[in-house]
Formats: C-alpha cells, structure tokens, sequence
C-alpha cells in the first residue's frame, strides 16, 4: 500500500504542474485553455486519490491522526504531496508513526 501511495503521491504532484502550466497559458498569455480541460480532470481524479491513500496508507502503517490531517491537508497545496509521502516514508521505516 505504501508503495502504491508513492506512486500516486508523484502523480498527483505531476497533475499539480500541468493544471499550473495549463492555467499559464489560460489566465496569462490567453492562447487557450486546452491545458486546464485536460490536466483538470486528471488533477481532481488523482487529488481524490491521494486522499484515499493517505487513508488507507495511514491505516496500514498506524499513522497517528495529526499525520492524517497533516496528509489530507498537504493535498491542497502545489507538491506537498511529495513532502509529505517522503516524510512519512521516512517515519515510517524509522519506527516513528507521527
């Protein structure tokens, strides 16, 4: 579980930089707004699903319920996401669960 919370960790991550680049090219240069279209519904997806696997990751590992917190918050900003999985990675292989 934890490797495939990796996984979505870095994706949600690379979803983050294409809403940005696509949300440039919308609002900022105004030459289309194809980047937002296609990189916004991947991003929402892969959003929910780092939720879900912080969940299921924090029940897996006994993760205490402020890392949870600190996960479903770490969503919201631009590549928290991948603080966060490699913070509680480390943690976790240290024996520490908060």
């Amino acid at each position: 579980m934890l490797r495939w919370f990796r996984v979505v960790a870095m994706a949600e991550a690379c979803s983050w930089a294409g809403l940005l680049v696509g949300m440039f090219f919308k609002y900022v240069t105004a030459t289309g707004e194809l980047g937002v279209k296609v990189f916004g519904p991947i991003h929402g997806a892969l959003f929910v699903l780092f939720a879900v696997g912080v969940m299921l990751s924090a029940r897996e590992a006994g993760w205490s319920r402020g890392a949870v917190v600190l996960g479903l918050a770490c969503a919201v900003p631009p590549f928290a996401s991948l603080w966060f999985e490699r913070r509680m990675a480390a943690r976790t292989a240290a024996g520490q669960l908060a």
